[in-house]
């Protein structure tokens, strides 16, 4: 089964809106056809244009239908972001945060010295941006203060203080650049820093916004070394942009080294795509592996791939298990279902 491409729809109205959720930088068209998609499934999968015909002599259908639309237009979209440099003490910091509209902030922060990068979440709320550094066991383990907090503003001044301890360190941040959506905006390439990081590397995205294209995009990542902060590896590649969340870390084959991985894309429904970029144990150098499928899940102890399709609202899909061999994701099996439409039972049907 191909990737559905914008055609994928959830079970009832909240499903369908924590799958446009899950599209924050899928554009217009996969908004509008996953909206479209929620639309028929609101009267039981009918024909759109049956639906939309039939809904404006029902009120309860036009009220449906409102409550929808209001769900497309809350999407939580970013509506700063924020890239900056300075010091925490005497200590060379990036800062990297995206502010919603709510006011939730989340964010990764670095000291250059050590390229370790760092998650922080929080809340800007009547000027004051708060934000809270995680522990390994995901307590709080120091938290950051910004008062009379301006995004727009080019230079920031706060304080670091860890848990438990009444010292203040100061913080003096200048912004490096900010991050716009809008077809008309057009801007240079920035390095983003990402969140996840392996033992020896962390990463930064090449962030591109051209004008005619309302969001940024990737276009390519960098693998830097920790401590040395020199760059190993440029990597030219194409994906939707995610803030400090496009990369991931993991062992995608199995080798005991750790690889990374690059978010590609995200369709109406729950199907993803990423690119994953295996670790050369020679070289250290990373290559594209080539891997592709849906929504693939790694299972580290039996060794295996599990690849995730659904489309339709969950009346169709494929599960597929698959073995690494050199580098090369094998087929081992292959199952296909679909919904019968009369009993609603699902049965196993043949693979295209």
């Amino acid at each position: 089964m191909q990737k559905q491409h914008n055609h994928a729809i959830n079970t009832d109205a909240k499903s369908a809106r924590l799958s446009l959720l899950a599209l924050p930088r899928a554009g217009h068209r996969g908004r509008y056809a996953a909206f479209i998609n929620s639309i028929c499934l609101l009267n039981l999968q009918r024909p759109t244009n049956m639906f939309l015909t039939r809904a404006s002599a029902n009120p309860h259908k036009l009220m449906r239908l409102m409550i929808l639309l209001m769900a497309l237009l809350s999407f939580k979209v970013a509506f700063s972001q924020t890239q900056y440099t300075g010091t925490l003490g005497v200590q060379t910091i990036h800062l990297f945060i995206q502010t919603y509209g709510d006011g939730v902030v989340h964010g990764v922060y670095m000291y250059d010295k050590y390229g370790s990068p760092i998650i922080v979440n929080g809340k800007l709320s009547d000027g004051t941006l708060e934000l809270l550094e995680k522990g390994s066991v995901n307590n709080s383990e120091a938290f950051i203060k910004f008062q009379q907090f301006d995004p727009r503003a080019q230079e920031v001044k706060g304080e670091w203080s860890a848990k438990g301890s009444e010292k203040r360190i100061p913080i003096n941040l200048k912004r490096e650049f900010v991050i716009e959506d809008g077809e008309q905006i057009e801007a240079a390439p920035v390095e983003v820093i990402q969140a996840s990081a392996t033992k020896d590397h962390y990463f930064k995205t090449v962030v591109v916004k051209r004008k005619g294209d309302f969001y940024p995009q990737v276009t390519g990542v960098k693998v830097l070394k920790k401590g040395k902060n020199s760059v190993l590896q440029a990597i030219n590649l194409e994906a939707e942009y995610r803030g400090a969340s496009n990369v991931s870390v993991g062992d995608y084959n199995f080798d005991g080294l750790e690889d990374f991985s690059v978010f590609e894309a995200s369709y109406a429904g729950p199907n993803t795509s990423s690119i994953y970029l295996l670790r050369n144990a020679k070289t250290s150098f990373y290559f594209e592996s080539g891997f592709s499928g849906t929504s693939l899940e790694f299972d580290p102890n039996a060794k295996l791939i599990y690849e995730h399709n659904q489309c339709c609202a969950g009346s169709m899909g494929m599960n597929a298990t698959y073995k690494v061999v050199n580098n090369k994701m094998k087929l081992i099996q292959k199952e296909c279902y679909e919904m019968n439409s009369e009993t609603g039972e699902m049965k196993t049907s043949r693979c295209e």
